[in-house]
C-alpha cells in the first residue's frame, strides 16, 4: 500500500493533469514514461509511485516548484 503522502502527491499532481485536460498518455510522454506507468501510478492499489526526479522533471513539466506537490504540514 501507498503512504499517506505519496498518495497526497499522486492526488495533487493528477488534479493537476486533469486540470490541465492532459490525457495520462500525453503526461507519459512529457514525462519519458509510458502511460502504462502513470496509470499504475494513479492507481490506488499499486506500488508504483513517482521517485525525486520525476517530481522534479514534473515541476519543470507544471511550471511550478517542487515544494507544490507536498502538503504545508506533515501528515
Amino acid at each position: 500500500m501507498k503512504s499517506k503522502i505519496k498518495l497526497y502527491v499522486i492526488d495533487n499532481i493528477k488534479k493537476r493533469r486533469v486540470d490541465k485536460g492532459w490525457s495520462q498518455r500525453y503526461l507519459g510522454d512529457c514525462l519519458n514514461v509510458s502511460q502504462g506507468f502513470i496509470q499504475k501510478i494513479e492507481d490506488t492499489k499499486s506500488d508504483k509511485s513517482y521517485n525525486i526526479d520525476h517530481l522534479n522533471e514534473l515541476a519543470k513539466i507544471f511550471k511550478c516548484s517542487i515544494k507544490e506537490f507536498f502538503p504545508d504540514i506533515p501528515l
